[in-house]
């Protein structure tokens, strides 16, 4: 099976991207033996590169709010040179930007050309930034190329992904992409006292799966709860890698 190249992209900060990215990091090492590179195109914040477990590389594709074609042709290079896959955890800021640049240079095409696969993952999240992440996936579903696969997320952390009491399949915008998605995929909120506070302690010091299992800072039963969420989280992911 050829390589993939997964970028994460959402044109609305703060809905859970870089977890995303983190998540599926975890899987593919433990999938792949670690034979993932992982980058950081966020020029506001570097979530995913604070990973010491990841080696992420962090690149800033933007100068002056413009793609930089000399840093970005480095980073398709390395995306068709190397043996591996790829994890691309890019920036709200540079969402319109870096996708249009990615389709009006067809650099879809020459990836595909290589033998590698190409997966758009967006996320949806509930409450405040629901109309807006819909509104992302829309366009993006819109612009991409037919032979990109499209993975949706589900993040109900904000609240449930409804409007007007229907959820996100029986809404209009996903009846109008359904054929584009590969996989719907979903991260459920968390009970806060239990599995959310072991969650955001995880996140706040930028902790895998497996550091926190071995961890003096979880006691006993977090520990257990922390190998829950990994199995629920990331065995959705064999439905997509």
């Amino acid at each position: 099976m050829g390589r993939k190249v997964n970028f994460i992209l959402q044109g609305k900060g703060g809905v859970g991207k870089s977890f995303v990215a983190v998540l599926l990091a975890q899987h593919y090492r433990a999938d792949d033996g670690g034979n993932v590179v992982c980058v950081d195109t966020d020029p506001v914040n570097a979530t995913f590169s604070g990973y010491s477990a990841f080696h992420t590389r962090r690149i800033e594709l933007l100068d002056n709010g413009v793609v930089d074609s000399g840093r970005f042709d480095g980073l398709m290079m390395a995306i068709v040179d190397e043996d591996a896959d790829f994890i691309v955890d890019n920036g709200a800021s540079c969402f319109i930007p870096l996708t249009k640049y990615l389709f009006e240079s067809d650099a879809l095409g020459v990836i595909g050309g290589t033998g590698r696969q190409v997966a758009f993952h967006t996320v949806l999240t509930g409450g405040y930034g629901l109309r807006d992440t819909i509104a992302g996936f829309d366009w993006l579903a819109e612009k991409m190329p037919s032979t990109t696969q499209i993975v949706v997320w589900l993040n109900e952390f904000f609240g449930p992904i409804e409007v007007d009491g229907k959820g996100f399949e029986d809404m209009k915008v996903y009846h109008r992409h359904r054929d584009r998605i590969a996989a719907l995929l979903k991260l459920p909120k968390q009970n806060e006292q239990t599995f959310g506070r072991d969650l955001k302690a995880m996140l706040d010091q930028r902790l895998t799966f497996s550091e926190a299992r071995e961890s003096a800072q979880f006691n006993l039963f977090a520990k257990q709860r922390i190998a829950m969420m990994e199995r629920q989280f990331l065995d959705q992911l064999k439905l997509v890698t």
